[in-house]
């Protein structure tokens, strides 16, 4: 017994001296920062630009491996069942959350199979209509939805995608009804709103922006909680009318569960002071996106009160699982 007890002692302080020396050397390799979406989208982008600044302070490459499919389980799947030594990450975004409802059976468990390291940005989504629709405003066309129950339209990305259930949030407050008419991606249905084949369209804000600036279409509203640098002219919208609505496609940086708490320590401290950089922030701004930077606790708190949100919208809005 005294043995056994001498030899728990050791491992103990083994563990105690092995924290800091685990940090200090982490990472003496490459590092893969899983994507799992397509190149080119938000989730890319947030994941090029803070992989490269990690990879600067970290004194290691941190290469970013793009793995689509299934509406991001596939490569959020892949970064759970990844070795938690802090050599495989994952840039996830708010379709976490979203999967979490969606989903009958997820082969992940969000909240216990990810320890969380930070968010990065977020980006708000825009309304947007054809410039012939008679309503110039989001009143007005809320206005004019209520009087036409079942007659208007609006495009989404896809059934389940965030630009689907925001609008699904927007329609339940306001007691609006309707159509909704999915494509696949923002393009098409930006491409569709374009064309006059549908009235409305929260589009993500950065693809949208371009077609705003040339008129070619009408901002009714933004969904962040303050209005944007490059669009000051337009509303969010919670000043119109529709009080506490915000919905902002948000991303992170997190790891598999069981990477040790230095590691994640020394990634969190390391993740925050590149996304302080004056030079990261312009980056991310040009893109539309903002700089969030926050702590593990909190992030996690994000995750939890996020599943707990659109769970609820998917549940209400009798969206089919999938």
């Amino acid at each position: 017994m005294k043995q056994r007890f001498t030899h728990a002692l050791a491992a103990v302080a083994l563990a105690t001296l092995a924290g800091p020396v685990l940090a200090q050397d982490y990472p003496t390799r490459p590092v893969r920062m899983i994507a799992p979406f397509a190149p080119g989208g938000g989730t890319d982008i947030t994941a090029r630009i803070l992989a490269e600044g990690l990879g600067k302070v970290l004194g290691q490459t941190v290469v970013v491996d793009n793995r689509p499919g299934a509406g991001s389980t596939l490569g959020t799947d892949l970064a759970a069942k990844a070795t938690p030594d802090g050599y495989t990450l994952l840039l996830g975004n708010i379709s976490m959350a979203f999967n979490a409802a969606l989903y009958k059976k997820l082969p992940y468990n969000t909240l216990r199979d990810f320890a969380p390291i930070s968010l990065a940005t977020d980006q708000p989504n825009i309304l947007v209509a054809h410039p012939s629709q008679p309503a110039k405003t989001l009143r007005e066309f809320v206005k004019l939805a209520q009087a036409q129950p079942g007659k208007l339209t609006y495009g989404s990305a896809g059934n389940g995608s965030g630009t689907h259930l925001a609008m699904e949030l927007l329609l339940m407050s306001q007691k609006m009804d309707l159509v909704h008419v999915p494509f696949k991606g923002t393009g098409p249905t930006l491409t569709a709103l374009l064309g006059n084949q549908i009235s409305v369209f929260f589009s993500t804000y950065a693809s949208a922006l371009p077609h705003v600036k040339s008129e070619r279409l009408r901002a009714y509203a933004v969904t962040s909680a303050k209005r944007t640098a490059t669009l000051p002219e337009v509303q969010t919208v919670a000043e119109q009318g529709v009080p506490g609505y915000q919905y902002s496609t948000w991303y992170g940086l997190l790891a598999p569960a069981g990477v040790p708490r230095p590691v994640l320590d020394k990634l969190s401290k390391s993740t925050i002071a590149v996304l302080n950089t004056a030079e990261v922030k312009q980056r991310y701004n040009t893109q539309g996106m903002d700089v969030v930077p926050n702590t593990p606790a909190e992030f996690s708190k994000l995750i939890r009160a996020e599943m707990d949100k659109w769970g609820k919208v998917v549940k209400a809005a009798k969206i089919p699982l999938i």
